[in-house]
């Protein structure tokens, strides 16, 4: 006996053994039982999710000798007929190979004629798009009132080729591609009873190469199960498949955040050595990538189905967000630009390496100054925000017939009330000259150095504030006084966040948390439960390190509690939302934006607003 390929054996005979469809197989269940019949329907959907099978299905449950019903019993000359592809009243035609006008006309011919043997001759119409314009002309007629006795069934990848003439006259279905969960699950009940052993691991790349289609899947598992001698290994299967070890991919993530490029380099040279397809290596990137972001955002949405959930976990708490949504963008332009790159491997390291030297850097010093310009760099009130707008997009003029003016919009003063930036109280008064523009170094404690309280200004340095000589007179011997004294606040936890000098997984802790004053000597840094994660793997030991170098006579510990104040993170989400409204506002009321609209009808594009400091 001929050995049948998996997907012919398990192709479904009835609705009950429909995977995937259930919505498609619901509709025509209630429709047979109800006797509601249309004359014409149309399966659309991509290649392998069940088009032709279903329209067998409908040809075997209108023409059961059982009588018409959604369990047509299956054993009858008509069904066994229609299963083997010899059944007379059910016509299927390849609309790729007979496209001619002429070929429509001959098969429509015959559609007055009575069914031979079944109850309804059944047109089955395959890749129906691929018909021309006169065929469909040609059937438009016939399918919109044809005799009782004939159903039409359309089926085609491609609906949006098909005429709306034709689209209105049937009922529409849509089928959807199957998830890899839903291929790994029907593939685990075919080897089961196939009585062949397999790996999860190797089912899920068979799911993913699959891309939606069912029929592409048990395709894949038959020549794998060959490649294999009988068992589905991982790494047959990846072999065969030509698929990425992902533990290539953590690999590289690893060295990202090792902020090695030496390192990066080596796991690239390590991959060529293997003859790894780059461009498969940087689809495997963005697919890890999008599964830390979930990671990050919702942890119990990762399963361990690949078994590589721990390991997700660990990278997703050592990253920022920020830097992911970094990571991701790259990665994504990188793959569309890789066919521009000399090659596929110096595309990937110049992706990689772009990574690397975008990534903001916390821990770059101030230049100029020691430790006095670093403690200088803090500002005392935020800058207003300089709206950088294009005029092409952000202001486009509605006129016609004229000629092209460019306008440069001014300066949007933004309400320094609405930006300021409460501080606490440093040892000198900040200087006006002007900053360099990377991070703040890390903070010095409200409490006065003793050393530094001694020393007079030099000629060249602006008188202190009274608040700082305020500050400079406090007695040595109680370091931590003024925070006691019930003036610690979000704005003071927010300034020591922004200067502790902590970088990655623990500054984005700390900017998620609020240090809370229980005790004098009592402290409670509290988190909420829904960002608990971020305290994983390494991010709380480096945060905790910079609390007692600062706070060194506090007992501080870490609390799931939701913070009943404002957040680092927060604040300055609500800070950057009122510079950006403030901005706009300073924009629409700005006259030369208002002449632009009121005379070529120009409008104003918010989201192209940007702001820069």
């Amino acid at each position: 006996m001929s050995y049948h390929v998996l997907a012919r054996k398990y192709r479904p005979r009835c609705f009950q053994e429909l995977v995937g469809q259930e919505v498609v197989a619901r509709a025509l269940s209630h429709a047979l039982e109800q006797n509601r019949l249309h004359h014409a329907y149309l399966f659309t959907g991509t290649r392998g999710v069940g088009k032709t099978t279903i329209a067998r299905i409908l040809s075997r449950c209108l023409n059961c000798e059982e009588g018409i019903s959604a369990n047509p019993c299956g054993v009858c000359s008509t069904c066994r007929e229609i299963d083997e592809g010899r059944f007379v009243d059910l016509i299927e035609v390849d609309a790729a190979s007979r496209t001619k006008v002429e070929d429509t006309r001959e098969l429509l011919d015959n559609v007055q004629y009575a069914p031979t043997r079944g109850r309804y001759k059944v047109y089955l119409i395959d890749e129906v798009h691929m018909l021309s314009g006169h065929s469909f002309n040609a059937l438009l007629k016939t399918l919109e009132e044809p005799p009782p006795h004939v159903k039409f069934l359309l089926a085609t990848t491609d609906p949006q080729k098909l005429p709306m003439t034709i689209l209105s006259r049937c009922l529409q279905f849509a089928l959807k591609p199957m998830t890899p969960e839903r291929v790994v699950g029907h593939l685990q009940h075919v080897l089961h009873a196939e009585n062949i052993s397999f790996e999860d691991a190797a089912l899920w790349l068979l799911a993913r190469g699959a891309q939606g289609s069912m029929r592409d899947a048990l395709s894949l598992t038959d020549q794998a199960i060959a490649f294999g001698h009988g068992s589905l290994i991982e790494a047959d299967v990846r072999t065969l498949l030509g698929s990425i070890d992902r533990d290539l991919v953590f690999r590289v993530l690893d060295a990202l955040l090792s902020q090695d490029a030496a390192s990066v380099l080596s796991v690239v040279s390590g991959m060529a050595e293997q003859s790894i397809d780059f461009a498969g290596a940087i689809t495997e990137l963005i697919s890890v990538l999008h599964r830390l972001a979930v990671a990050q955002a919702v942890p119990d949405a990762i399963d361990n189905s690949e078994g590589d959930r721990d390991r997700l976990l660990a990278i997703a708490a050592a990253l920022t967000a920020e830097d992911l949504q970094l990571y991701y963008q790259m990665a994504l332009h990188g793959r569309r630009d890789l066919p521009l790159a000399v090659d596929a491997r110096s595309g990937f390291e110049m992706t990689l390496l772009r990574m690397l030297s975008f990534r903001p850097d916390t821990t770059a010093p101030v230049s100029g100054g020691g430790a006095r310009a670093q403690r200088a760099a803090a500002p005392t009130m935020a800058q207003p925000a300089t709206p950088s707008v294009a005029s092409a997009s952000s202001t486009t003029a509605m006129a016609t017939s004229t000629p092209q003016i460019s306008v440069q919009p001014p300066t949007a003063v933004v309400p320094a009330a609405a930006l300021e930036r409460p501080v606490v109280a440093q040892p000198r008064a900040v200087s006006a000259a002007p900053v360099s523009p990377e991070p703040t170094p890390r903070y010095e404690p409200p409490a006065v150095n003793q050393n530094i309280a001694a020393e007079a200004p030099s000629s060249n340095e602006e008188a202190a504030s009274p608040q700082t000589q305020a500050a400079t007179a406090e007695p040595a011997d109680h370091p931590q006084s003024r925070l006691m004294a019930g003036d610690w606040s979000a704005e003071a936890w927010a300034q020591w966040v922004d200067r502790s000098g902590l970088t990655g997984a623990p500054l984005n802790l700390a900017r998620h948390t609020y240090l809370h004053q229980q005790a004098d000597t009592a402290w409670e840094l509290r988190l909420s439960p829904q960002h608990q994660m971020l305290a994983g793997g390494q991010a709380f030991p480096p945060l905790q390190q910079a609390l007692a170098r600062d706070f060194p006579a506090q007992a501080i510990h870490l609390s799931l509690v939701e913070p009943d104040v404002e957040t680092p993170i927060q604040r300055r989400q609500r800070l950057a939302a009122a510079r950006r409204e403030a901005a706009e506002t300073a924009l629409r009321n700005d006259p030369v934006v208002k002449a632009l609209e009121s005379t070529f009808g120009a409008r104003l594009l918010p989201e192209s607003l940007t702001l820069t400091h």
